[in-house]
């Protein structure tokens, strides 16, 4: 209990494909007093704009609320289209990259592979990365939670170093509770992101202890705090309930 103490709680929203540029700079804008709270309280803060809203996200923010794209490619530069490179996000201060997220494994083919390269490139730019990991809805019918979500963090983090990771963020996100309003209780997401936090000591020792694990799906104000509870659940990674801004302070304030 005391290392959880130790590790600074993270309310992260990832938007997704919603807010063109002017509701995210409005929201950043309403969110000035929230990132003040959070700080105060010990409490890490950000949002996960589109591409398209990043910098006015960035722009219009309290400095200590973190912005993080939701993707990244691992290469600098080249021919590939529709695509957005680290010193593109760099340019406008973007150091938080959401990787791995079911969405992008489930429509965009996101490998484990993938996110180890994208990760490597992360960690030579001294970037974050919060990794996404969880399973399908017959992969938990089936009892193979551990199976893959092991497999996702071992693979995705293969020969990287304690140093490398000590900023990593990990994300467990069973996909079967992901916008569809299913809760995994709170004795399931302290049972895998403890496991979470077992499989990434099997890699990296003593350094795992420090390593944050957050848990998404359908995470609301109602039960934020529940979640966050759990010795091994260091915070949330909201999707729909960070979209308005009542509804992210609701939930800042019931995990103070």
């Amino acid at each position: 209990m005391l290392l959880n103490k130790m590790r600074r709680k993270l309310l992260l929203g990832n938007w997704k494909m919603n807010k063109l540029a002017s509701e995210a700079r409005e929201f950043a804008l309403a969110s000035k007093p929230l990132a003040e709270l959070a700080k105060k309280n010990n409490i890490d803060l950000g949002v996960a704009p589109t591409y398209l809203s990043l910098a006015a996200t960035k722009e219009a923010a309290s400095k200590d609320m973190i912005v993080a794209a939701q993707n990244v490619h691992f290469n600098p530069s080249g021919a590939f289209t529709g695509e957005v490179s680290i010193p593109m996000l760099q340019e406008f201060g973007i150091d938080w990259v959401i990787i791995g997220h079911s969405e992008r494994r489930a429509y965009d083919n996101e490998t484990n592979q993938k996110c180890h390269d994208k990760m490597k490139a992360l960690f030579a730019n001294h970037m974050v990365p919060v990794y996404c990991v969880g399973e399908t809805l017959q992969e938990f019918e089936e009892g193979r939670t551990k199976e893959v979500v092991g497999r996702q963090i071992r693979e995705g983090l293969e020969g990287f170093t304690a140093e490398e990771c000590k900023d990593l963020v990990v994300a467990y996100e069973p996909v079967w509770s992901i916008g569809t309003g299913k809760n995994a209780s709170s004795e399931i997401a302290q049972d895998i992101c403890k496991f979470v936090r077992e499989t990434l000591r099997e890699l990296i020792g003593d350094t795992a202890d420090k390593i944050r694990v957050l848990y998404g799906g359908s995470v609301k104000p109602v039960n934020v705090k529940e979640y966050l509870s759990c010795p091994d659940v260091d915070g949330a990674l909201v999707g729909g309930a960070s979209l308005k801004i009542d509804s992210y302070e609701e939930l800042l304030r019931n995990i103070l």
